[in-house]
């Protein structure tokens, strides 16, 4: 075995630039992969998140009686899936709203009237909370004839998933055409050492050689510039993480967002699969060759 990987590492050394060219593309490919799979895990973070944290906003009809309120709050209580409802008045909401635009004030000072409604905040229970059970408790809210309006984000929300698909796939086509180049790259460097060497295996066949004999330093410089690649490309992705992290912690989202790195156990799958690219490209090359 020991014979094998010095035959592997004397590739790697006689075929620097090659080599050097499969590991970058390799590493490019990891780089890519990860960078969207750290994406997809946090925005999946702050969708769960958000979803813990529905709040259901409905908003009044004018002019209904304080007896009438307390009635329609008792109904709003015993609707299934509701934690809490939390009556908030226009003179409340007004006032909410002005200490939110400090820097605007004037544009508020010159109203007449308070343009906002009375409205009612509800809280899901925490075991019933998402977005289609949210969807099925707003349409019945909205269904009471005293309730105006009802808003819980899903404009902002179907906006955002959107997006983050079409991020996503993004992610999956570059991050799949990367790694078909990876292969061919690792293939065709494979090949180009088993033409340089081909005077060398028709000896070695000569003399009784077999063709496992042959194959396994080849697959084992596979594996190691795929292991390679994999390494340098988590590195790459963990220097990005780190710089943004340290970025967030300092500003003003530190307390609503908190970032993650991908766990060891994905790390560990990112790294054996790029091995396997190298290892599949080592496949295409030595089948072909072996069969001339």
């Amino acid at each position: 075995m020991t014979l094998f990987f010095k035959r592997a590492i004397q590739d790697i050394k006689y075929n620097r630039f090659l080599s050097t060219v499969t590991i970058i593309t390799i590493a490019l490919s990891i780089l890519i992969v990860s960078t969207f799979a750290v994406f997809v895990i946090n925005v999946n973070d702050i969708m769960r998140s958000w979803e813990k944290g529905i709040r259901i906003m409905a908003y009044l009809k004018p002019d209904i009686p304080e007896t009438v309120l307390v009635d329609l709050e008792q109904k709003l209580k015993s609707m299934y899936g509701v934690r809490d409802v939390r009556f908030i008045s226009k003179e409340d909401a007004l006032n909410r709203l002005k200490e939110q635009m400090k820097h605007q004030s004037s544009i508020l000072e010159n109203l007449k009237e308070n343009p906002l409604p009375d409205a009612f905040e509800i809280r899901m229970i925490a075991s019933l909370q998402g977005v289609e059970k949210a969807e099925d408790l707003s349409t019945r809210i909205e269904a009471i004839p005293l309730v105006d309006e009802v808003e819980y984000g899903k404009k902002w929300l179907g906006q955002f998933v959107n997006i983050f698909n079409l991020f996503r796939l993004t992610g999956y086509a570059i991050g799949g055409l990367f790694f078909m180049a990876a292969i061919l790259i690792v293939a065709n460097t494979i090949r180009l050492v088993l033409y340089s060497r081909r005077e060398e295996i028709d000896i070695m066949r000569l003399v009784g050689a077999t063709d496992s004999f042959i194959k396994i330093p080849f697959y084992i410089q596979g594996l190691a510039q795929g292991a390679l690649g994999g390494l340098i490309g988590l590195l790459a992705v963990f220097a990005v993480f780190v710089a943004i992290s340290s970025n967030i912690k300092q500003g003003l989202a530190s307390d609503l967002l908190h970032i993650r790195f991908l766990s060891i156990k994905v790390q560990f799958g990112i790294i054996l699969c790029s091995m396997f690219v190298g290892y599949l490209g080592c496949y295409i090359s030595l089948k072909q060759f072996l069969k001339e």
